[in-house]
């Protein structure tokens, strides 16, 4: 027997090991046969092999145990997968000089096909004595096959589970892959555009001729545009990774000035977008200002790519009894409703402008932001307007 070969009987063994009614079956099938032998085999082109045995009568065939597999019935019954069962071998007009019965002493035999979903013949549910029994009958028969059935079950379940585990291994290796490759990616994308950034904000403190100063412009809005992205691909990365959202509660700027900031960062490439501030809190909100102000700056850029164009933006923030809610509300057709639950989902983007399509993960981080300080966000929309609300914790 060859390595292989070896390692699959141990696999089968091991596989029908696994099924929790083993013990009962082979336990049933001698009680309800009068039988003191009862195994489940494993019966392929090359072997017979028992996987799990019942031995009152002392056959002498243990798990693992071998028969040569040209001396058994089931040899037969592999290629005509029918059940074979006799009462007495001597009176069997069929059986009664077959060499099985003589090699192994045996006077009642009955031997079910186990037969896999795919069709593929695994083996046989088989009970065995020396002496005669009533076996060839409707109620042992039905009672057997039905054992059958149930061991085929489990063994397809059983690979069904394996295969399934399979796929998410692999799936996850390469869900990791590519997300470590994303994170790594926006990494080393920032050097090359903070570059391009800081050149051209020189370059528009210069004195430059109306052209090249649009042309500045242009690559100015861009490179914010393009570090917004960035930012939001190593945050993505970082929830992915485990790593989550990190927050630092060490602000320089007040809630104000951060929202004032970010504001006139998007009015610089939107400067027709006209965006309205109202905030009106009694005490301070306890966050990490900086990620409140990548939340509004994604919440505003999804209002403006979607919003009515020549239609104020309004972003305010007030507090009740339970938490602190920031509110950003835009004009404009109202998102169906069968889109609300896929919004905060990554990668999600609805129809946009052209030159303003994104990654889609704005919104997913900023609800992950939200989630990180202990709140939440969610969305209204009909046709008066479409608000972002954000729940942040006092």
């Amino acid at each position: 027997m060859s390595k292989t070969e070896k390692s699959n009987i141990e696999l089968d063994i091991e596989r029908v090991s696994l099924i929790p009614s083993v013990a009962n079956i082979l336990e049933v099938a001698c009680e309800i046969t009068g039988m003191g032998f009862a195994a489940i085999a494993r019966v392929s082109e090359n072997s017979w092999i028992a996987c799990a045995t019942l031995d009152k009568i002392n056959f002498g065939l243990e798990v693992g145990g071998a028969l040569q597999l040209e001396t058994t019935i089931c040899n037969e019954i592999m290629y005509h997968h029918q059940v074979v069962a006799i009462d007495h071998f001597d009176e069997d007009p069929v059986y009664k000089n077959h060499h099985t019965p003589k090699l192994y002493g045996l006077q009642s035999y009955i031997s079910v096909p186990v037969i896999l979903k795919s069709g593929d013949f695994f083996g046989t549910l088989c009970a065995i004595d020396r002496v005669p029994n009533q076996v060839n009958n409707s109620k042992v028969i039905k009672t057997f096959s039905l054992f059958a059935e149930l061991i085929g079950f489990h063994l397809d379940s059983q690979d069904e589970l394996a295969e399934s585990k399979r796929i998410l291994k692999v799936e996850k290796r390469s869900a990791e892959t590519r997300e470590q490759f994303i994170a790594m990616l926006g990494h080393d994308l920032r050097n090359p555009v903070n570059a391009v950034s800081n050149a051209v904000q020189l370059q528009l403190r210069s004195d430059l001729d109306e052209r090249n100063k649009r042309l500045a412009t242009i690559i100015r809005d861009a490179t914010t545009r393009t570090k917004g992205l960035i930012d939001n691909i190593l945050d993505f990365a970082s929830g992915r990774l485990g790593g989550g959202i990190k927050l630092n509660y060490e602000n320089q700027l007040s809630l104000d000035e951060t929202i004032d900031q970010v504001i006139v960062e998007l009015n610089m490439a939107w400067p027709d977008v006209e965006i309205i501030k109202n905030i009106s809190l009694s005490s301070a909100l306890r966050a990490d200002y900086k990620r409140i102000a990548q939340l509004l700056s994604n919440i505003l850029g999804n209002a403006i790519t979607h919003g009515e164009k020549g239609k104020p933006i309004r972003v305010t923030m007030n507090e009740c009894a339970e938490d602190k809610k920031l509110i950003v509300s835009n004009s404009g057709t109202p998102i169906p409703p069968h889109i609300l639950p896929h919004l905060f989902k990554p990668f999600s983007r609805g129809k946009v402008r052209p030159g303003q399509e994104g990654l889609g993960l704005g919104l997913y981080i900023a609800k992950e932001i939200a989630l990180a300080h202990g709140g939440g966000i969610s969305v209204e929309s009909d046709i008066e307007a479409t608000s972002f609300i954000i729940r942040l914790p006092h």
